[in-house]
């Protein structure tokens, strides 16, 4: 049999670059051959280049809509070097805080063309260990570190090759890494003394773990210390969870069996790490008895839609973390064009939104 070179022709209403029954997405050779031109005009388009005629543009931009044609991220990103996208590593998708700061983030982010590729402390424990190996092979063009992570080995690793923001928390300080977090001290003495204010002076603490949460502790213990009622202030351990929030505050409400304190010892208000260990310390309260706030005055930290929702209704310290991901995302965008500038280090002031959980104290 007699092999022909000639290249078969479209079966008639059949237009080029298209296959009838192909599995295989149309590609930008058969956008090119739909809109009579050569591909490298097509991709030319496609990069927005000036040096391409309305006509031939608008021919272009119509084979790809009636191909459905979707050009490949991937090897866009091998010719232009970048991929549009950023990593961002947290801690704890649980926590509704981390929410609040990836809609800042996202807001300024996405208004650059820029995509998030987020991994999680908790669901994997090794990532905050191999977060910066993984996100150089996706080949982001960025990376922005939330809240306090278990393990920081591999941070400065990859803020040596990527430009680097941490939101949301104060450590570590690296060269070329910048840093936007809450003034956390100050909003601490900012819920205390509210309580003081009211009349309290019995007024324990529930405290976090990491910087945050030590800088939170100092807050509350200079402004007690300031008022001098140093002798009065308690310190309890949690672990910024619901569940440490509620047990941490058995331990200072429970009965004499339970507590190391007398009845007339117990604490009058509760400043807690942050809105969760909050609701976990108005279970509690609950649970023994207590009411909030005849009997027990709660202060959150962080200001979450768990201290708006009615029948919670909880005073918190409203940290802006909308802004501290704006602000995050706008370093981030800046560092991206200037990898050499100094570090930066910005404080959010935080304010003190008052709801229903604190009243003067009442008679124990």
């Amino acid at each position: 049999m007699e092999r022909s070179n000639k290249r078969a022709e479209a079966p008639p209403g059949e237009r080029p670059g298209t296959r009838p029954g192909a599995d295989r997405p149309p590609t930008i050779r058969g956008v090119a051959a739909r809109a009579g031109v050569s591909k490298s005009l097509v991709s030319l388009v496609l990069q927005g280049s000036p040096r391409v005629s309305d006509a031939k543009r608008q021919a272009v931009l119509a084979a790809i809509d009636e191909l459905g044609y979707r050009p490949n991220a991937a090897a866009r990103s091998l010719v232009a070097r970048r991929t549009r996208t950023v990593g961002v590593l947290l801690n704890d998708m649980r926590n509704p805080w981390f929410v609040e700061v990836l809609d800042g983030l996202n807001s300024l982010l996405q208004a650059h063309d820029l995509r998030m590729l987020m991994a999680d402390g908790r669901l994997d424990r090794r990532a905050g260990h191999d977060f910066a190996r993984t996100f150089q092979e996706l080949r982001v063009d960025g990376l922005v570190v939330v809240g306090t992570l278990p393990d920081t080995t591999g941070l400065a690793e990859a803020a040596e090759r990527l430009p680097t923001v941490i939101a949301g928390n104060h450590e570590p300080r690296l060269p070329h890494t910048d840093l936007v977090a809450n003034d956390d001290e100050h909003g601490a003495r900012l819920a205390t003394e509210h309580l003081i204010g009211l009349g309290h002076r019995r007024i324990a603490h529930i405290a976090g773990q990491g910087p945050v949460g030590e800088r939170r502790r100092r807050g509350f213990e200079t402004a007690m210390r300031s008022h001098g009622l140093a002798a009065h202030a308690v310190v309890e351990s949690g672990d910024g969870t619901e569940e440490g929030g509620y047990r941490a505050a058995v331990r200072l409400l429970g009965p004499p069996r339970t507590t190391r304190r007398t009845p007339t010892e117990r604490p009058t208000a509760v400043f807690a790490f942050n809105d969760i260990s909050c609701v976990g310390a108005l279970s509690a309260a609950q649970e023994l008895g207590l009411d909030v706030p005849a009997d027990l005055s709660l202060v959150g930290y962080d200001n979450t839609y768990l201290a708006r929702i009615r029948h919670l209704w909880l005073n918190s310290v409203n940290n802006a973390s909308h802004e501290v991901g704006r602000r995050a995302a706008r370093c981030l965008l800046d560092r991206m064009a200037r990898p050499d500038a100094p570090a930066g280090h910005q404080l959010v002031a935080p304010a003190l939104e008052i709801r229903g959980s604190t009243a003067p104290p009442g008679a124990v």
